[in-house]
């Protein structure tokens, strides 16, 4: 059978369960259908350090606009286990900042069939995911994701545990 590309492809992953149910709820998986990445993700409560680290690096318009792409989304306790120096250090170079952040995407939504390879980031070198079902690790860290197929309005979502470094 073929994949179906409904919007209704199931989420998968322990992590899912902190995702608000209420569909009025703004994290909640029915709301995040219907908006951009960006939007999306600054309603979900595991994504707020990530939302400020966009919005520092002033990528909301261009995650927002983009057409079609696979977030690797860092819950805030992946960014919680880089220690606190580092990170701020990172949130204040907006050069770094954009760098790792664009590592975390890559063109196309891919479903969970597609996801297991290596994939072309935004920032430029190649990430590699393997695994399949519904147990995916990414990148040279091994990021788990705790919540899979995540659908907004121009993305798919992968929420890791692990903020993803790019080589250079």
């Amino acid at each position: 059978m073929a994949p179906s590309m409904s919007t209704d492809m199931v989420n998968f992953g322990p992590g899912c369960a902190a995702v608000p149910a209420d569909p009025a709820n703004a994290g909640s998986f029915e709301a995040m259908g219907k908006v951009p990445v960006a939007t999306a993700a600054s309603g979900n409560p595991l994504l707020s350090t990530l939302v400020t680290a966009v919005k520092k690096a002033g990528l909301v318009d261009s995650l927002n606009s983009a057409d079609g792409i696979t977030v690797f989304a860092p819950t805030n306790d992946a960014f919680a286990k880089i220690p606190k120096a580092t990170l701020d250090k990172v949130l204040a170079d907006k050069k770094t900042l954009t760098s790792i952040l664009t590592y975390h995407v890559v063109p196309g939504k891919l479903t969970p069939a597609d996801l297991a390879g290596t994939h072309k980031t935004l920032q430029g070198d190649d990430v590699t995911v393997t695994g399949s079902g519904e147990d995916f690790k990414v990148g040279a860290d091994n990021a788990s994701v705790v919540c899979g197929n995540v659908q907004t309005a121009n993305a798919t979502v992968y929420i890791i545990d692990s903020v993803l470094m790019p080589k250079s």
